[in-house]
């Protein structure tokens, strides 16, 4: 079955509750697959171009920008299926259908992550003329009420997309590669459901490829994930990506999390780095991160070879900045260019970057204009502390103690600081929040404390070892060792002083020594919690029909079924505390 030239009559048949199996048009196996798929390619050719599309989150209900966006992308990678030798491909980051009911008077049930929902997106992906290749988001694996397992979702979504592996490998031109990995895990999420999380498996495979593929033998790869390392330096969102435990790959798994920017370093056959999930437009420079910059714009970065790159959206509904926008890649022998299609611009081509080959193992890059959306800087961005190095002092937020550290003043929306506590942890303030960053990378990690429990304290930092100055380790269980043994990190207290309330609050760590709360939960036990909550309401209703009841939920300290957190304090202990002289503080 072709696909229909009307997207929106597809869309019909489908919510309508058509049976009819929409297979993927003109599908066939990447490159690397088979020999048979490469008979319309020449792989002897440098020259490559590549279309990226961001989260696409169908909604069958409003298909107009698809239908739009899909014709202006029809156009250009014809164009340059004559220019480019047949080296055209497209690559979808994921999150591929709307996380809600599409039929909201007729059922709950979520329409992405649903057979129905990929489905409509394989005939979609597969209707632009060029093979595609696909990548799981947070959201794909979300067809709850369809499927009772991770592994079993995961299943339908290969085989809908003609995906042998949740991982990808094409060779896209001679000695280029595109490497994707897939988010696995949503059921099972330890923590939130929208952590995007690549499992050791295919962690260990890509480990594998790019020892394979060695930047001195020639080799370029360009990957593709959902959401993006930790240490890309893009442009991340405090009040949502960060704060819940979702920005970067395998965000609340320390050691895994660390892991891309690591093989990042060592292989610098990785060139490029796309990435969605953040849902913001790429008029910024920091859409586009390079491995290297200027001496005199600040350290060095430390990110290999490799460009990162923030993919927009193309539905304005689900863009939060108004841009509707997708990549092109256009590479060759020399480099390639990083491209913007504007998608509410008539699908116009504009160049972003220009990247440079320097040998095998180093490449420059230019950006081609200045931010184009300026006036969004403080919205979006999100302060990163900066250490500096041998040509730079630290950033001016930068504390510097030898032993211990109380802060003067109370913290305010505008205080900024941040320091390095003995054990090697990073705390800083930003917005009235306290926030841990990465070690290594000094990207931010996730809430500590709320501004809710926060703002008009004091912090202090102090010593909470004994007299004898034992030092702890938090790598390794201190059971049965001499204290006067380890030396690897000072036993250090972080305290939030309210001198009106004369209180002292001690903000312990987590076991494994991190400070950043891990408190979004998965997202089944929500939704699980939402239909008591549902149930319960039915139920007040019918009991007391007179009066309005008031439904609440047992829990703590969690107040709320959402997804966000966006508070830490705890009513009655951290916040709302009683004053010496019998009045409360509401801070």
């Amino acid at each position: 079955m072709r696909l229909s030239n009307s997207l929106a009559g597809l869309a019909t048949l489908l919510i309508s509750g058509g049976d009819a199996f929409v297979t993927r048009p003109g599908a066939f196996p990447p490159l690397v697959r088979g020999a048979a798929a490469l008979k319309a390619h020449d792989l002897s050719s440098d020259k490559f171009t590549v279309g990226v599309l961001g989260d696409l989150h169908i909604d069958p209900r409003f298909m107009e920008d698809y239908e739009v966006g899909r014709d202006q992308w029809v156009n250009i990678l014809n164009q340059h299926k004559e220019t480019h030798s047949g080296n055209v491909a497209l690559v979808s980051l994921g999150d591929l259908g709307e996380s809600k009911s599409v039929r909201p008077t007729e059922t709950n049930e979520l329409f992405a992550g649903t057979t129905e929902c990929h489905e409509m997106a394989a005939a979609f992906l597969g209707s632009f003329g060029v093979p595609y290749e696909v990548v799981g988001g947070n959201h794909d694996l979300e067809g709850i009420d369809e499927f009772d397992t991770d592994a079993a979702n995961l299943e339908m979504f290969l085989r809908v997309h003609n995906k042998p592996t949740p991982q990808f490998m094409r060779q896209i031109a001679d000695k280029t590669l595109l490497v994707g990995l897939t988010s696995t895990v949503f059921r099972d999420a330890k923590y939130t459901s929208h952590e995007v999380t690549i499992d050791a498996a295919q962690l260990a495979w890509f480990e594998q490829v790019v020892k394979d593929h060695p930047a001195e033998d020639g080799w370029k790869l360009f990957v593709f994930t959902h959401a993006p390392p930790n240490g890309s330096g893009l442009r991340v969102l405090q009040e949502n990506h960060v704060v819940n435990g979702c920005c970067w790959l395998n965000h609340s798994n320390e050691a895994e999390c660390r892991k891309f920017i690591e093989l990042v370093r060592e292989h610098r056959c990785i060139k490029a780095w796309f990435s969605g999930h953040f849902h913001l437009g790429q008029d910024y420079q920091d859409s586009i991160t390079f491995p290297t910059i200027d001496p005199k714009d600040g350290p060095y970065p430390n990110r290999g070879s490799c460009v990162f790159a923030q993919t927009s959206v193309m539905r304005k509904g689900t863009s939060r900045d108004t841009r509707q926008q997708s990549r092109l890649i256009r590479g060759d022998k020399e480099g390639f260019q990083i491209c913007t299609v504007d998608h509410k611009n008539g699908g116009s081509v504009r160049v972003d970057a220009t990247i440079t080959y320097r040998g095998d193992d180093n490449e420059i890059g230019v950006y081609a204009h200045d931010d184009v959306a300026y006036k969004h800087d403080k919205f979006f961005k999100v302060y990163q502390p900066s250490a500096g190095d041998d040509l730079h002092e630290p950033d001016d937020a930068s504390v510097q103690f030898d032993d211990e550290m109380i802060m003067d003043k109370p913290i305010t929306k505008e205080t900024v600081a941040w320091w390095y506590m003995d054990c090697g942890r990073v705390l800083g303030m930003l917005n009235g929040n306290l926030i841990e960053y990465d070690k290594s990378t000094l990207a931010p990690l996730g809430l500590v404390v709320g501004a809710d429990e926060l703002l008009n304290k004091r912090i202090a930092v102090i010593n909470s070892g004994e007299e004898t100055g034992c030092l702890i380790s938090y790598d390794e269980g201190m059971e049965g060792a001499d204290c006067g043994t380890v030396q690897e990190a000072r036993e250090q207290a972080v305290l939030l002083i309210d001198d009106e309330a004369g209180t002292v609050t001690v903000v312990q760590p987590n076991e494994d020594g991190s400070y950043w709360r891990k408190i979004v939960r998965n997202k089944m036990i929500r939704m699980k919690e939402v239909r008591r909550e549902r149930a319960a309401k039915a139920l007040a209703a019918a009991l007391m029909q007179d009066k309005e009841a008031k439904v609440v939920s047992s829990w703590g300290p969690y107040t709320t079924t959402s997804g966000t957190a966006k508070k830490t304090g705890v009513t009655g202990v951290t916040t709302n505390l009683a004053t010496p002289n019998g009045a409360t503080t509401s801070k």
